[in-house]
């Protein structure tokens, strides 16, 4: 009898710990951690972490990108990237550009080229090479417009009816050809290596060793890296000894937390540990906060800027 009621008793423990387990916040959701106040978000940060124009349009109030960035220095934030800004009207880009610089931001880089869609890079064709030069001049006219002069390329798809050793030599060619172009503008171009595994299967660039031998070959200060910590953790992981050994190619970063691909703590990667490791590197360039939230609404926001509060590095 009273190993029955001590078995009964052990049972309804282990439920009810069961049951707690599933209504308390998760620890993936980032609300186990040791949270902060957004009313510390008026300090700078130490490191220069950069929202998008929109990242925080729900606490700040509007849809104007302008308020928005007045919101984002406001909050403590240094830096700002946005994708987009080639699509944007010219007028709207110089709107970008002088409040940027009104504020003393930094801005990180923007979208020149990411088609997932076609072979590009990876081929010697003369068509590809007018592509290129096309590409290269627009991104001139948006820097020369904006002031803003780091690039984001993407060199395109595998092909599989090419050696990848030819491929390989294409890419560099073609990155050559574009260094030549961007070089005397002072912009620089930024590869990005991305995970095929889930979000962009096909893709020719996929790893860091890979980004480092292709920038190492066209060897140029208009060819550089951005490091996308999402893409890299799916792909290879083990983010810091690969940024260490890429560091002198490493123009930018890119954060987004996996799996989710939501803001720093929601996820496996250890954000506060790479963030300190980048602060005693004396790391001065842009962090694009380039991912979704893991709490919906405004309150999501609030959960992205206190979650960049918990990992900014002393």
């Amino acid at each position: 009898m009273d190993n029955r009621r001590s078995r009964r008793s052990f049972l309804t423990s282990a439920a009810v710990t069961g049951a707690a387990l599933f209504t308390a916040p998760a620890l993936l959701a980032g609300t186990g951690r040791n949270r902060v106040t957004v009313s510390d978000a008026d300090k700078p940060f130490r490191l220069k972490f950069a929202p998008s124009p929109g990242m925080f349009r729900g606490l700040c109030g509007s849809d104007d990108p302008v308020d928005n960035i007045k919101f984002i220095r406001e909050k403590g934030f240094t830096a700002l990237f946005d994708n987009g800004l080639p699509g944007r009207p010219a007028a709207e880009q110089e709107k970008i550009a002088a409040e940027v610089q009104r504020l003393g931001l930094y801005m990180g880089p923007w979208v020149l080229y990411a088609d997932f869609s076609k072979t590009s890079f990876v081929l010697d064709t003369k068509e590809v090479r007018d592509f290129l030069k096309s590409k290269m001049q627009e991104g001139i006219e948006v820097a020369r417009r904006t002031g803003f002069k780091t690039a984001l390329v993407v060199p395109g798809r595998y092909d599989e009816r090419l050696h990848p050793d030819y491929q390989r030599t294409n890419v560099i060619d073609n990155l050559k050809y574009c260094a030549e172009i961007m070089e005397p503008e002072g912009i620089t171009l930024v590869i990005e290596p991305l995970n095929t595994l889930r979000d962009h299967p096909g893709l020719w660039l996929t790893q860091m060793p890979q980004a480092y031998q292709v920038c190492d070959a066209v060897n140029s200060p208009s060819v550089k890296i951005v490091e996308d910590m999402y893409h890299q953790q799916i792909t290879e992981g083990n983010l810091i000894p690969n940024i260490e050994a890429c560091w002198d190619h490493i123009a930018a970063f890119h954060v987004g937390d996996n799996p989710g691909r939501n803001e720093p703590t929601s996820g496996e990667i250890n954000y506060r540990n790479i963030f300190k490791y980048l602060r005693s590197r004396d790391y001065e360039g842009v962090i694009c906060m380039e991912h979704g939230r893991s709490i919906k609404g405004i309150e999501g926001e609030k959960r992205v800027i206190e979650a960049y509060r918990e990992c900014d590095p002393s």
